[in-house]
This record gives C-alpha cells, sequence and structure tokens, in this order.
C-alpha cells in the first residue's frame, strides 16, 4: 500500500494581498511572470540547468528559494533568496513552480505545495514528478535546458483565461488527491484494516 505525502492545501493556497505585498517587496512588476524553484543547491537539483534555462527567458524572474540559493542570483532577474521560513508566502507571489531535478527525487513536495499554491508546474520526469501533475502543467527530460526554457515559456505566456484555468487545475488536483485529509484518510484505512 502506499500512503502519498498530505499537502497542507490551507497553508499553500493562492493569496491575492501576498502576491501584491511580495512582489512590491522584491521590486518586481505585477504583470512579470515569476518563476518559483525550491531546492537547495545540490547536484540532484540541478540548478545548473535551470540557469541555463532561465537565461533564455530575459522577460521571466526567478525566485530561488533554498539553503545556497543566495550565491546564485548572478542576473537582476534572479533573485536568490537563501534558506526561507515564509515559503508559503513567496509562492504566492509566483506564476509558476519549476523542479529541474536530475535524479534522486519521490514525490516532490515542492512541486506539490507549489500547485497547491495556485501554480501549475513544469518538472523534469523524475520520481513522481508525472503522478503529481497529470496533465496540468509540463514534463521534461530531465537535463534538457532548451525543452525546460520552452516549457516555463509556453505557461507563463499563455492566454490569461488558460492561465486561470491551469491554476485552478493544479490546485484542484492536489486537494482532490494529496491533500492532508487524504493522507488521514489512507493511514486510517491501514489502521483499522490491522485491528
Amino acid at each position: 500500500r502506499v500512503v502519498d505525502n498530505g499537502i497542507d492545501t490551507e497553508r499553500f493556497r493562492p493569496n491575492a494581498e501576498l502576491r501584491t505585498e511580495v512582489r512590491a517587496e522584491l521590486g518586481i512588476s505585477p504583470n512579470v511572470p515569476i518563476v518559483a524553484h525550491v531546492a537547495r543547491v545540490d547536484p540532484m537539483k540541478d540548478h545548473t540547468t535551470l540557469l541555463r534555462a532561465m537565461s533564455e527567458l530575459p522577460d521571466v524572474e526567478l525566485l530561488l528559494i533554498g539553503c545556497g540559493t543566495e550565491q546564485l542570483a548572478s542576473r537582476p532577474s534572479w533573485h536568490g533568496l537563501g534558506r526561507r521560513g515564509d515559503v508559503p508566502r513567496l509562492l504566492a507571489a509566483c506564476d509558476l513552480i519549476v523542479s529541474s531535478s536530475a535524479y534522486g527525487e519521490g514525490f516532490s513536495n515542492a512541486i506539490a505545495e507549489g500547485m497547491a499554491a495556485g501554480l501549475p508546474a513544469v518538472s523534469t520526469d523524475v520520481g513522481d514528478a508525472m503522478r503529481i501533475i497529470g496533465e496540468s502543467g509540463r514534463i521534461v527530460p530531465p537535463r534538457d535546458a532548451k525543452a525546460l526554457a520552452e516549457a516555463i515559456h509556453e505557461l507563463a505566456f499563455e492566454p490569461m483565461a488558460c492561465r486561470v484555468s491551469r491554476s485552478l487545475n493544479a490546485r484542484g488536483l492536489i486537494e482532490k488527491q494529496f491533500s492532508i485529509a487524504k493522507n488521514v484518510a489512507a493511514f486510517e484505512k491501514i489502521h483499522a484494516s490491522l485491528v
């Protein structure tokens, strides 16, 4: 039996006020697409491919969130925020969640939490990414900066109606399949079968 991680969909959720507040703090225009990447600096997270992809997207801002990322902000549109305790707040300001991992992932909480915040996901095909994202985002091969850049560009600049629909689908998928309530119910079912 598999019990998926449970995502706190009350903590990770869209928030228009925080979107405005965080963007103002970071000096980012309300209409510029922002990509969030939540991962410590580690070879498996493959920041190298991510940054290569983002260098092809000058009209997209990047929030790098995680231990060591403060060293990666080599362009004005790349914000290396380091380790943070306010990830739900930061995600509220963004438009996409991205995972560039090359290997070693299982169930990515970063992807699922971003989706719960209403962010469509672009991820490499590593671990459970395909299963988490489904049809709500895009999956690309690992270590392929060109494919990653193209997928980010596609979702960041699709028509607003499509973006809104994709955002609702991403959050809805997490609420339906990977919420804390779903996680607890799965454990309770296992427990009931053992007593």
